[in-house]
């Protein structure tokens, strides 16, 4: 079960606002008296707090014995404020614009609040790992350190491209109706599944047929199973959180750009993408590792594509962000 965290009306960094915002999030085993032994998992997209158990338990990455573990659900997951969920006035497609920095801001009043003082680490795969960065530019005197999993202080164009592919393949069901649908678009929520199976995985996971290992059994259980999956989703939801992803950059203006805000990192920083990610790709991150003071360019060793730092997607790929953990957790 998860707890709510009432936020008010709280202002975007658009100049919009949130009515009755809240923050859906668990925690795992206890803050100490110092309030340092805190480990923050940001939630990615359409993952929720309880995507992250396969690294939380006794024996596992993150021990509740030793860790306050926080896992916190983005704005447009479905579970913290939504437009599937929000105010009479925001909900469905009249729900604003939100960023990753709304999120991060969010976080922090949620961790203030719960008595945390100093994060250990925080971790995340995919758009968690923009959380994580923008964390460390933010609040660079709170956080100890990052670990960036498969995703990157920013959207890149390429990357931009290929939500934009997504997001017209869902639009295209007249159901969809821009957003105003009276009943779930599932052709087009279908045909978004459809598309992204063919990004999330890597081309040797379908040459070479690594899908069995995931227990699929041919290419087409493969893209049943995303559009299956997606069918159940809402479509304004989908597309919110798409948009934050989209807008994703941790060097604002006001922070003098890109190369300058990462080069205000002070928090250890271990950078981990997959090295046959498609959309996150390693060369990117290597780019933004040298940015950063001290950082640790660590390429998660797999051929799964994107889906490798998924937590509990295989052993091989869950032993390496394990070791990643021991060495930003102090063993």
């Amino acid at each position: 079960m998860h707890q709510e965290f009432a936020l008010g009306r709280f202002g975007l960094v658009s100049g919009l606002d949130l009515p009755d915002a809240t923050l859906a999030y668990r925690t795992y085993g206890k803050l100490n008296e110092a309030g340092d032994n805190c480990v923050l998992l940001p939630s990615y997209y359409t993952g929720t707090h309880a995507s992250y158990e396969p690294w939380i338990g006794p024996g596992r990455m993150l021990d509740p014995e030793r860790w306050f573990v926080v896992a916190v659900n983005m704005f447009g997951n479905g579970l913290s404020t939504s437009p599937s969920n929000a105010s009479p006035g925001i909900r469905g497609t009249d729900f604003p614009d939100v960023d990753i920095a709304d999120n991060v801001i969010a976080h922090h009043r949620l961790l203030t609040a719960l008595g945390v003082r100093h994060i250990r680490m925080v971790a995340g795969w995919s758009m968690g790992a923009l959380q994580a960065y923008e964390w460390a530019v933010r609040y660079p005197e709170m956080v100890y350190g990052i670990l960036p999993i498969a995703g990157a202080a920013r959207c890149s164009p390429h990357n931009f491209v290929f939500l934009e592919g997504v997001k017209s393949a869902l639009a295209a069901d007249q159901a969809y109706d821009g957003g105003r649908y009276s009943s779930p678009p599932v052709r087009g929520l279908r045909a978004f599944g459809t598309v992204y199976a063919g990004w999330a995985y890597s081309q040797e996971f379908f040459r070479d047929g690594i899908y069995r290992e995931l227990g699929y059994r041919d290419v087409d259980h493969v893209l049943d199973d995303w559009a299956d999956d997606h069918k159940h989703m809402d479509a304004n939801n989908l597309l919110t959180v798409l948009g934050t992803w989209q807008r994703a950059d941790v060097g604002s203006p006001a922070r003098g750009g890109f190369e300058t805000a990462l080069g205000r990192i002070r928090a250890r920083c271990i950078v981990m993408p997959g090295t046959s990610d498609l959309y996150f790709p390693a060369a990117d991150s290597r780019l933004e590792a040298d940015l950063i003071a001290g950082a640790e360019f660590r390429p998660l060793q797999s051929n799964l594509g994107h889906v490798a730092g998924r937590p509990g997607i295989r052993a091989a790929e869950s032993e390496q962000i394990a070791d990643a953990m021991r060495a930003l957790l102090g063993g």
